[in-house]
């Protein structure tokens, strides 16, 4: 735990360039395959238990047209939160604990490279188109 939070103060304090740059897609697209129970990403997705991901980074947490979320997760969206690297990150490591209340079951990811990969994998994907 500590370990992983230490990992993503230095990539926080890195800059959110750096730690898209430091993430790989490929290696991301096959540590995403955990999210897929839930979660669909790409062209064509459609919400599932989660909501797609495609476009996510840059996105107002709890804003995807169509998807149901937690009053704790529009609340966090209505407070400011956009999903940037570094809070992308942060979430995936702990999401219960980033975000008080969400739905989200997940337990993280315990590699911040493995989160940097999947980030740098969702960043790959074209952005839904306008809704």
């Amino acid at each position: 735990m500590v370990r992983t939070a230490i990992a993503i103060a230095v990539l926080m304090l890195s800059g959110g360039a750096a730690l898209a740059q430091g993430g790989d897609a490929a290696l991301g697209e096959t540590v995403f395959k955990k999210c897929m129970s839930c979660h669909a990403a790409g062209e064509g997705a459609t919400n599932k238990v989660g909501p797609v991901l495609t476009g996510v980074v840059g996105r107002t947490a709890g804003t995807f047209e169509g998807y149901n979320y937690s009053q704790a997760m529009k609340d966090a969206g209505a407070g400011g939160l956009v999903w940037t690297p570094e809070n992308l990150a942060q979430f995936l490591a702990k999401p219960r604990d980033f975000v008080k209340g969400t739905k989200m079951s997940f337990a993280g990811l315990a590699k911040p490279e493995d989160a940097m990969n999947v980030i740098a994998y969702l960043q790959s994907l074209a952005p839904p188109p306008a809704q």
